[in-house]
């Protein structure tokens, strides 16, 4: 008997085109999958003012603190004092937000990683570091203030913030101020998740 062989186009499906249009699908269902997880595709962005910076994931920055939480706050033995006090981070409008995380991630970049980075003798450690690094990197050097006149006084009141933080950072020791500072990574991120949009 022959087998009447329909093209694929027609109602009845052979095995050959079940199996061509099932690779279709899962190509497809694939491609698809992959955009949704690529950073922005979702509105995944930070908004601080008008600086705007696409391309960071904030749990991936969350899990790379929670992977080296404990030890680093383990390290820190001066529980009294605080750097990124409230009046640091409070009530900062979102136009000011722009020059304030700008300096607070320059000086984690030139002061913090850069040290810790070197003692981290554990790779899971060095990666957590890394992958915090690398995104406050990214960032920072996204973040684009005005240079307008009618913002200066904005982003005088910015620098006034940050000097707050950098005095009470050099009034410790930089071995204890650097700890201090790292583990205070979990109030920074908890403060930047206010810019975040999906």
């Amino acid at each position: 008997r022959l087998a009447l062989q329909l093209p694929c186009g027609s109602l009845s499906l052979s095995a050959s085109c079940l199996s061509w249009g099932t690779t279709a699908l899962l190509s497809l269902s694939l491609t698809l999958l992959l955009c949704s997880q690529a950073p922005g595709v979702q509105g995944q962005e930070f908004q601080f003012g008008p600086c705007r910076v696409e391309g960071v994931v904030l749990q991936e920055l969350w899990e790379a603190f929670w992977a080296v939480k404990d030890i680093v706050q383990a390290k820190d033995n001066i529980t009294s004092v605080r750097l990124l006090r409230k009046e640091i981070l409070q009530n900062v409008s979102d136009i000011e937000s722009c020059y304030l995380i700008r300096a607070l991630l320059k000086f984690y970049l030139n002061t913090i990683f850069k040290s810790y980075l070197g003692k981290a003798a554990d790779s899971r450690i060095r990666k957590s570091f890394s992958t915090l690094a690398n995104n406050f990197f990214v960032i920072a050097s996204k973040l684009q203030p005005s240079q307008e006149n009618d913002m200066f006084s904005i982003s005088e009141s910015a620098r006034r913030r940050f000097l707050l933080f950098q005095r009470a950072f050099k009034q410790l020791d930089i071995q204890s101020a650097q700890t201090k500072a790292f583990g205070e990574v979990d109030i920074l991120l908890t403060w930047m998740e206010k810019f975040y949009q999906f």
